[in-house]
């Protein structure tokens, strides 16, 4: 069991990310874990240049967060159990930049006046790419170090076809697999995940005004209700195939103890999706 965060707060779940990063790699730079949040918080919080904060109310500077602390949780757990190929600390530190910038496509330039960075829900993962090529270019990482950080966010697109993306190594691709892993759980396991799904609506709705020509996912869902009706079949048909096979079952990782143990992560969205469940029979 893992103790409880407040992922609302950057400072918490630095600490749990340093004290992962600090127990893989004791001899590690104590200062990488503080700097790269601080980067992170200046780009949500509109603290770097040209940016506004981040205004998308389901793709906020939360669900970042959450998805930090669990893709640390899982690379320490991996790590412990002596998984192959082992972590560098190098690009564990590429992994935590990765999953701190996946979502930066979200984020408003100071002239885009126009709606909520919702609007970008269907390009989000070029543009946080994109996004990350201007940042670590300008804080001096190399062309190998920002394509290792922009291969392991094209991991979370929803639609990504993974076996194109040009990873550099084995274990690039593990990293970015874990990324991809950590996303779907962070998000899903949260304890107001069923009272942000329609929050999560409004943000599909406004992205399909914005751009209708790459929106097509939209049209599956009848309004806000439907979406929440389908949600236990996205978890059951979409994200545990996804996870167990496009993301070679990293998740398991997770179990306390390894390899049979509960997961955390798992029962806490299979007990969203009892709330779920229970939410929509209550409206009937």
């Amino acid at each position: 069991m893992f103790d409880p965060v407040v992922t609302r707060d950057p400072t918490a779940v630095q600490v749990e990310v340093q004290k992962a990063y600090l127990g893989m790699f004791p001899g590690g730079e104590k200062l990488f874990v503080p700097r790269v949040f601080g980067w992170a918080i200046e780009c949500f919080t509109g603290h770097y240049p040209e940016y506004l904060a981040v205004d998308a109310r389901y793709h906020d500077f939360e669900h970042t967060l959450q998805g930090t602390l669990c893709l640390a949780r899982l690379l320490a757990c991996r790590h412990q159990a002596g998984a192959k190929p082992v972590a560098t600390e190098k690009l564990f530190q590429l992994a935590i930049v990765g999953i701190l910038l996946h979502d930066t496509g979200y984020l408003k330039r100071r002239d885009d006046v126009e709606g909520t960075g919702a609007k970008y829900t269907a390009t989000h993962v070029y543009r946080s790419a994109d996004f990350a090529l201007r940042l670590l270019a300008g804080k001096g990482f190399t062309r190998e170090e920002i394509a290792s950080v922009q291969n392991m966010i094209r991991c979370t697109g929803v639609d990504a076809m993974l076996h194109e993306i040009p990873f550099q190594s084995k274990l690039e691709e593990v990293l970015g697999h874990a990324l991809g892993t950590a996303d779907l759980l962070g998000q899903m396991a949260a304890e107001d995940y069923v009272e942000k799904l329609p929050v999560l609506y409004a943000e599909f709705v406004e992205a399909a005004k914005h751009d209708r020509g790459h929106t097509d996912f939209i049209s599956k869902f009848g309004g806000e209700h439907d979406l929440m009706q389908r949600t236990p079949s996205f978890w059951q048909d979409y994200v545990k195939p996804k996870l167990d096979r496009d993301f070679d079952g990293l998740h398991r990782y997770l179990n306390q103890p390894y390899p049979n143990g509960k997961n955390w992560y798992v029962d806490c969205i299979e007990a969203n999706m009892v709330k779920l469940r229970e939410h929509l029979a209550a409206r009937v």
